[in-house]
């Protein structure tokens, strides 16, 4: 006996959704099944029928769109009235999400009245299969996405995604209002919501704080209204973590930038600059910086890593003086290697 499948757990979309909000852009209109409008969609992998138009059901997933396109329909049209109307039934008493018939072909009549009898919805879409499922799994893909709000400003700074995580107080929407001033596009600040999408992470604001930013002192103000839309994008890719950090005496700090940390957001690891934070340090033109260094490194050069290079290529040629002040600069070099495994 074919155990069914369970229904999945984590994010879903239910049909009735699917219906309201993807209905304009997919074309998708209901044939039969409004009774089964709450099931739910968990995967936005589609699934076409195949095999099980041919008896074998036990591969059918739950959670998971049905796609019956031009082959499948072709296929059913072969078969006799009863064999056609029992291969149907036993597909419709699977625990199926949904069917989306393709291409504006009417659903077989056995399909709509068994649907409608057993609860589970018929759609149609006048849309080709294939543009259909690009559409529906990018629509799916934005819904069913692993998400998580951080406490944190997110700016597109020379288009690199910079997310500025920190203490309260420390001066992170500060930092940004000033980066604003310098020409950069504010994304969200004090709550960012990001979520995964495929190997990347894209940010957002929530859509209650969107464009706007708290400042002690000043309270809210809306940075569309007083930077003009320029100033303001609504996501972006997060490609770097810049932390800010009270400055402490007598902490010894990564002087050449040979360290690199990382930190993790729904499992992918970003690249991590930690700024410390102490009067006179303009923190605009560092994020800057960071943000044009992040740059060329994903473009193949490391200044730190060459520097170091040319320093031992330089102390390789000199010889035995060049030695003598190796020997010198262990203790600081031994230090920094110690930090790196802490």
């Amino acid at each position: 006996m074919t155990r069914r499948a369970r229904p999945a757990a984590g994010p879903a979309v239910a049909v009735r959704e699917l219906l309201q909000h993807g209905g304009e852009e997919l074309a998708l209109r209901l044939v039969a099944g409004r009774a089964g409008l709450d099931r739910t969609i968990h995967l936005s992998r589609v699934q076409r029928p195949g095999l099980a138009l041919t008896g074998f059901t036990g591969y059918l997933r739950y959670g998971r769109v049905q796609i019956i396109g031009g082959s499948e329909i072709s296929y059913l049209r072969t078969l006799a009235p009863r064999p056609r109307a029992s291969i149907l039934a036993r597909l419709a008493r699977r625990r199926v999400t949904c069917f989306v018939v393709t291409r504006g072909l009417a659903p077989p009549p056995e399909l709509r009245s068994e649907a409608e009898a057993r609860g589970v919805p018929v759609l149609a879409t006048a849309l080709d299969s294939t543009r259909f499922i690009k559409q529906l799994s990018a629509f799916l893909d934005e819904r069913l996405a692993e998400r998580v709000q951080l406490h944190s400003v997110l700016m597109d700074v020379f288009g690199l995604g910079v997310l500025i995580v920190g203490e309260s107080g420390i001066g992170k929407s500060e930092c940004a209002l000033d980066l604003i001033d310098r020409g950069h596009r504010l994304v969200s600040d004090d709550v960012v919501e990001i979520k995964r999408m495929a190997d990347s992470l894209m940010g957002a604001s929530p859509d209650l704080t969107r464009y706007h930013m708290e400042l002690r002192g000043l309270g809210v103000i809306n940075i569309k209204d007083l930077y003009g839309v320029s100033s303001v994008r609504l996501s972006k890719k997060v490609e770097l973590v810049v932390s800010l950090e009270r400055w402490e005496t007598g902490r010894e700090y990564d002087r050449l930038g040979l360290r690199e940390e990382r930190y993790r957001v729904l499992g992918a690891d970003l690249p991590l600059v930690r700024m410390p934070v102490a009067p006179g340090r303009n923190l605009a033109i560092l994020v800057e910086v960071a943000a044009r260094n992040q740059l060329l490194k994903t473009r193949g050069y490391d200044a730190a890593r060459r520097f170091a290079e040319q320093v031992d290529e330089m102390i390789a040629a000199e010889g035995p003086e060049a030695r003598v002040r190796k020997v010198a600069l262990a203790p600081r070099r031994a230090g920094r290697r110690k930090r790196g495994h802490a």
